[in-house]
């Protein structure tokens, strides 16, 4: 009897310790993904009080009489930031715009194949506006002029580091940075889709109920 018992118990060990785990590199970009995603979601709480605060203040000084000229520019970027952070977080709760008329009639197999096909393009979006805002900023270009504006300017003809916004007399790629951070994010949190869509990793467990105002809030 005892010698039943060890067998059984080494039989269990060994099934517990040949159980394939998810490689280390897919938990990291999910982790990383989560990471993200906590950041992103207090950024777009922060932008959205700046947004409504700037709102306000642009009523109150009018109806006064004493508008501030810079608020209205102020307010369009903070809702160009926020609308760009709210993509990046809808993509990885899953939250962004859908058309369900194919999928619901496939099959499971078949629709699960279909998500993975649609995360695989989110990816590649996410990837090729990486890319072209790489030939866009250029970085290496503006490091090779000694970050001289006006130099790199004259020599590729590229304004984006000497424009300024109009009233707030902002440098114009400060603000266009944006793009290049939420192609990042979007491409971290579909690889993380990914990862949970083709198996490789458990999913994040959430509130099925969530909505948009629940996953800003």
């Amino acid at each position: 009897m005892e010698g039943r018992h060890e067998e059984r118990g080494l039989a269990m060990q060994q099934a517990v310790t040949t159980e394939p785990r998810p490689f280390a590199l897919w938990r990291g970009i999910v982790w990383l993904s989560e990471k993200l995603l906590v950041v992103e979601r207090r950024l777009v709480a922060f932008l959205m009080v700046l947004l409504t605060g700037a709102i306000l203040l642009n009523v109150a000084t009018r109806y006064t009489g004493r508008p501030i000229y810079w608020i209205d520019e102020f307010a369009v970027y903070c809702m160009v930031w926020l609308t760009f952070f709210g993509a990046s977080v809808m993509t990885r709760l899953r939250l962004d715009f859908a058309v369900t008329m194919l999928t619901e009639r496939l099959s499971e197999r078949a629709a699960a194949v279909t998500r993975v096909v649609a995360t695989l393009m989110v990816i590649l979006f996410g990837v090729s506006l990486a890319a072209m805002c790489w030939l866009w900023l250029d970085p290496a270009g503006i490091v090779g002029a000694g970050f001289n504006a006006k130099e790199y300017a004259a020599g590729t003809f590229n304004f984006v580091y000497t424009e300024r916004t109009q009233t707030l007399n902002w440098p114009t790629w400060v603000l266009y940075m944006i793009l290049p951070v939420f192609a990042v994010t979007m491409t971290i949190h579909g690889l993380a889709n990914l990862m949970e869509d083709a198996g490789r990793v458990r999913p994040v467990t959430r509130d099925l109920t969530i909505n948009a105002e629940g996953a800003v809030n």
